[in-house]
């Protein structure tokens, strides 16, 4: 039997700095952020004051029954944009394709957290009585996939992971395994959060894991820049087609590029801190470029985890080193996050949807607000600019609480 390769068809993103691909793909090539103070309540009493909100967005819209959107978490309702995105993209006929092989892994790091924050206030508030019936279907995150499902007639299968900021690679990345291994020939894979709500902020804030430049937000994710100060956290939704090759030009599909390896490994180290030495990235790293068949310097492109904390763009930096080797200094780096913020969740969808795009176009998104670089972060992160470049191989990384590794490797489809 002959290996079944797997590509990306579709893509969907809806994010702080657009929502739509396009829009999204222009702001990163352009170095635009989409970081502002929060209006979704009032944050002024709160130690950070901004975040990366996703703007201008009616979910009615992106429901075949409008009603459905009011029983739905905002989590669920970004996951339903950015699938209905993709799926449109990739061209596919869900009427002609066999609908127990299309599946759906659409996950959430945290799930319906305003729901549970609105509930539980009302539960205080008013009674027991009053507390809504939808709260536990619209407070778990393995409701994006079930409600995509739904709305297309998706019977493969059909689930959720949740691995906090690693948690929509390791959606694509299983998506990737099932199909490899027969089980499904198509998904709608990859992730969504929607936690800027008053105990999302305050509780990363409380760890100390949030900037507190409240005087320029816009500058406040700056990955591996001595000056960061932590992360800038925002909502969002990126979720892919990810499709067997033979399935996709069977239909004429329009190919991004093919997916062609996929990693994971733990840290087993610290609940919230990655290991010093990065270890748990680079068995990441390398698991990945050994089912791609990849060595370390066909890499073009690394679009790094960097999240703009003092700790994790240190190890994430000396585990490339560690991976690459000498060729370290010659690939090509960039943190998209210092545009978009930490999508959590659904960071690894947006982050796939940008390396597809890089292949496609040959360019390197930029690093913004790269001033000036920690002594100990001396690779090539495409400061301030994007960079015309070929990009045959990217390498997408992905890691989160609880010492969770998933890195991603995307090539460019030659036929």
């Amino acid at each position: 039997m002959n290996e079944r390769r797997v590509v990306i068809t579709g893509l969907g993103v809806v994010a702080p700095n657009g929502n739509d691909v396009e829009t999204f793909w222009d702001s990163l090539k352009n170095g635009v952020s989409g970081i502002a103070p929060i209006d979704a309540f009032d944050a002024s009493g709160y130690e950070c004051q901004f975040a990366g909100q996703v703007r201008n967005f009616d979910p009615k819209e992106h429901f075949n029954n409008p009603k459905d959107a009011r029983r739905t978490d905002r989590f669920a309702q970004l996951s339903m944009a950015a699938a209905k995105m993709a799926l449109k993209d990739s061209g596919v006929d869900v009427e002609k394709t066999n609908r127990e092989r299309f599946g759906v892994i659409v996950s959430s790091g945290i799930g319906g957290l305003k729901t549970l924050e609105d509930q539980h206030s009302a539960l205080l508030e008013k009674g027991p009585s009053r507390v809504s019936p939808f709260t536990i279907p619209m407070l778990i995150s393995n409701m994006a996939s079930g409600l995509i499902s739904m709305e297309y007639g998706l019977q493969g299968p059909n689930y959720c992971i949740v691995t906090a900021c690693a948690t929509a690679n390791n959606a694509i990345g299983e998506s990737w395994r099932m199909i490899k291994f027969g089980d499904a020939d198509i998904f709608l894979a990859g992730g969504s959060e929607a936690s800027i709500i008053p105990i999302g902020v305050a509780s990363f804030a409380a760890m100390k894991a949030l900037s507190t430049r409240n005087d320029d937000p816009q500058r406040a994710s700056r990955p591996w820049d001595r000056d960061r100060d932590g992360f800038v956290m925002s909502e969002g939704a990126g979720v892919v087609v990810v499709e067997e090759l033979e399935h996709a030009k069977a239909r004429g599909a329009t190919i991004y590029c093919e997916l062609a390896g996929y990693g994971l490994s733990a840290d087993a180290h610290h609940m919230t801190a990655p290991p010093p030495d990065g270890s748990g990235a680079v068995r990441a790293m390398r698991m990945a470029l050994g089912h791609a068949k990849i060595a370390p310097e066909q890499v073009d492109y690394v679009n790094a985890h960097a999240t703009s904390t003092g700790l994790g763009d240190v190890c994430e930096t000396r585990a490339i080193k560690t991976v690459f080797g000498q060729y370290a200094k010659s690939v090509s780096v960039s943190s998209t996050k210092s545009m978009t913020g930490h999508l959590l969740g659904g960071a690894g969808g947006v982050e796939m949807a940008a390396c597809a795009l890089a292949i496609r176009d040959s360019v390197i998104p930029p690093t913004i607000n790269l001033d000036n670089p920690d002594e100990e972060c001396d690779l090539d992160y495409t400061p301030h600019v994007a960079k015309e470049k070929k990009v045959r191989v990217a390498v997408n990384n992905s890691f989160g609480f609880g010492g969770h590794n998933a890195t991603l490797v995307a090539t460019e489809y030659t036929g």
